[in-house]
């Protein structure tokens, strides 16, 4: 039979557990904006994923798109009654669809190569702060060196080297990248190198790569997602720049970068939509993936949870 009992007065009913799920729910639902940004980053997200089937047109089917209407504004319409809501660039491609697709392309690289670059990273920070000495010394000279230059100034040396394309564009962000996953990485797993916990696990003889992958890496998940999240918003928009310098991606793959310089000969001449627009949901798309991450920063940190 089901429990009848009810509290007795004065004595408050007992309280849920509190998860640390639910913590961090509760911290990261604290900020309005965080909350705002994170169902932004949703739509976005959601928008380029079903491109194909809520794209008014494909942007890059040769059957559909005409040159007669090429820089239309924003709400007109082509000759077959097709409404452009944002108008058209320079080839006559329905603006809103290819942004769409853009979007696509935009998400794809900058996820790709963060989530390429913190394996990386997370892979040489954790054996520099494990194996120290020399080791840590000649991985954290390198680190430093590529510290010391200027991200978008690799990609451009390395994207001159090996062109353009979608693979090649990956594999310069991931090189540009990866030393920040390891100097976090590292910083972390030096504070948990020297726990008791870690200690005790050398003296009971486990392996060297359980000790580093069971015991230090599940302690520096926390600020690895806090750089992962920021890290991506920073590739996307150097992603971009490198597209706007047109060393990025061909015109058969365009991403947001390369969507804005297609309209940027354009703005004298008022035909502002071709590249507001795509620079618009670029801005929207950084800038909701840096406030979620700082909110991530904020409820991970257990100096600052409730």
């Amino acid at each position: 039979m089901a429990s009848t009992e009810t509290p007795i007065a004065g004595i408050a009913a007992p309280r849920r557990a509190d998860t640390p799920f639910r913590r961090f729910l509760s911290d990261f639902t604290d900020s309005r904006l965080a909350v705002l940004a994170a169902i932004g980053l949703a739509i976005v997200i959601l928008a380029a994923l079903l491109a194909p089937w809520i794209s008014p047109q494909n942007p890059y089917d040769l059957a559909v798109v005409s040159v007669f209407d090429a820089r239309l504004p924003p709400g007109s319409q082509s000759m077959d009654g097709v409404t452009f809501w944002l108008g058209t660039d320079g080839s006559g491609r329905d603006l809103l669809s290819a942004i769409l697709y853009g979007l696509r392309i935009s998400l794809s690289v900058g996820v790709a190569s963060a989530a390429i670059a913190l394996t990386i990273g997370m892979i040489v920070g954790l054996v520099a702060a494990y194996a120290g000495g020399r080791t840590e010394g000649v991985i954290m000279r390198i680190v430093d060196i590529q510290l010391s230059l200027p991200a978008v100034l690799i990609a451009l040396i390395l994207l001159a080297i090996l062109g353009k394309g979608i693979d090649k564009i990956i594999i310069a962000l991931v090189i540009a990248q990866w030393a920040y996953y390891a100097r976090t990485v590292r910083a972390s797993a030096l504070v948990e190198r020297r726990r008791e916990y870690v200690e005790a696990a050398a003296c009971l003889g486990l392996s060297h790569a359980r000790i580093v992958f069971r015991h230090i890496l599940p302690n520096c998940i926390a600020p690895l997602i806090v750089v992962g999240t920021v890290q991506t918003a920073h590739a996307i928009a150097l992603e971009a720049t490198l597209s706007f310098l047109g060393v990025g991606l061909p015109q058969t793959e365009p991403s947001l970068g390369l969507l804005i310089a297609n309209g940027f000969d354009y703005m004298l001449s008022g035909k502002y939509w071709i590249s507001v627009f795509p620079g618009v949901a670029l801005l929207i798309t950084i800038v909701t993936i840096n406030i979620v991450g700082d909110q991530l920063r904020d409820a991970l940190n257990p100096r600052l949870q409730k």
